[in-house]
């Protein structure tokens, strides 16, 4: 009697009871109905979603340890703008230990000295700041009556009463931020002292630490990320002293231009477009509009245009000059990929993310670079290494650990005669 076989309603055959192994007919795999596309598709997916997982995890962590990260993240991009004057000192012949008390005494010198500089023509402009504001609200307030709005002067006082009452409503949230001032105040000084703490131990054993962090990593991984730490420092150290001369030359400029006008508070204008600097793009635009906004409260729409054709040629300079040639050789990040990480940054973690935003996608971008080149993989055993050229900057790799001398044609302790990858003094 002929053999019959059966079929399921998805097309897969099944050997029929009582026929023999070799009469079966082999059946097909699930995996061979899902198109190719899909199941990499699938592949991807999973392996992304872990990947974003682990990412908020970290992001997570971080927010929440942000009175600790803050100040460490402080330390670490002040520590990367001291080390290289740090270096030059000791290079002159100055003890090392000396020479750190010098920048770090020097650093804090300049800081106060522009915090005293702005206070002190805050507080000597103040009455005629008064006196100013007094007469702009004066003069805002008669353009109201006679505008097309036809707006009366018990609508104005209206307007005004409401805010005020909008105020006074609000005086409960008001209060109780008035009483955590003081944790306020004591997280900030707890975080100064805590940046400070960690700018002092990066700059004493920064090496040490480095290599402390590195040996914690597996052994098939420490050459490198070794190698990518060292690129990731030497971008960071590169975007700090760039920075700081863009800042420099934006906040002299603007601070030139308010000065030579007429402009109150020219100082502390200077400082603040200084310190927004430091938030590429969109630090200098806001810093910028404060400029213009005070030129017009105090000094009319004539000096606020004046002013403004001077922030519009320092942000020309800045573009077209000053980022190209210099923080484009120093930060490999597309300006695109800038405006996304500071807005993300902002999100995240407000002042401190738009802060750290730019800093920390170069050092990744940089490391990554680093990485997958696989230069890593020519550094030769025994010696500090040949630079490699990344992008259009050129990379000194260190060693991981350092070994003893062993004879030529030795094995290394755990290899089958292989020398590839051994580090020797």
């Amino acid at each position: 009697m002929a053999k019959s076989t059966e079929h399921n309603w998805w097309g897969r055959v099944f050997r029929p009871t009582g026929t023999a192994e070799s009469d079966h007919v082999p059946t097909t795999d699930i995996h061979d109905d899902v198109p190719r596309g899909i199941r990499i598709a699938g592949a991807w997916s999973w392996r992304l979603l872990v990947i974003a997982a682990a990412i908020a995890v970290l992001v997570l962590l971080i927010v929440q340890l942000r009175l600790i990260v803050i100040p460490l993240l402080i330390g670490v991009l002040v520590s990367a703008l001291l080390v290289p004057f740090i270096d030059f000192l000791t290079r002159h012949r100055w003890p090392r230990g000396l020479a750190i008390a010098t920048a770090i005494l020097g650093t804090l010198a300049v800081v106060g000295g522009l915090l005293w500089l702005a206070i002190w023509q805050i507080t000597s402009d103040f009455e005629v700041v008064r006196e100013r504001s007094v007469a702009s609200f004066e003069e805002l307030k008669a353009y109201l009556l006679a505008s097309p709005l036809h707006l009366t002067e018990a609508q104005i006082n209206d307007f005004i009463a409401d805010a005020v009452s909008a105020i006074q409503n609000d005086g409960q949230a008001l209060l109780s931020g008035a009483l955590s001032l003081g944790s306020t105040l004591g997280h900030v000084a707890t975080g100064v002292f805590l940046a400070i703490f960690c700018l002092i131990f990066v700059l004493i054993d920064g090496k040490g630490i480095w290599g402390w962090i590195v040996r914690l990593m597996p052994k098939k991984a420490q050459t490198a990320i070794d190698g990518a730490g060292k690129a990731g420092w030497f971008t960071l150290t590169n975007y700090t002293r760039t920075q700081i001369l863009v800042a420099s030359i934006d906040a002299v400029g603007i601070g030139a231009g308010a000065f030579l006008f007429g402009v109150p508070l020219a100082i502390p204008i200077a400082i603040l477009v200084f310190l927004g600097s430091f938030v590429p793009i969109v630090g200098a635009v806001v810093t910028g509009t404060v400029a213009v906004f005070v030129a017009l409260v105090y000094n009319g729409w004539v000096i606020a245009l004046c002013m403004l054709g001077v922030v519009l040629l320092v942000q020309q300079l800045e573009g077209h000059v000053l980022q190209p040639l210099l923080m484009g050789a120093a930060v490999k990040v597309h300006p695109l990929a800038v405006v996304l990480v500071v807005a993300g940054g902002t999100l995240l973690a407000g002042i401190p993310g738009a802060l750290f935003a730019v800093p920390v996608a170069a050092v990744i971008n940089v490391m990554s670079k680093y990485i997958s080149s696989g230069a890593w993989r020519a550094r030769p055993p025994g010696t500090v290494g040949t630079p490699q050229l990344i992008g259009n900057v050129i990379w000194q790799t260190v060693p991981v650990e350092r070994h003893a001398r062993r004879p030529t044609g030795t094995k290394h302790p755990g290899t089958s005669g292989s020398t590839q990858g051994q580090t020797h003094d």
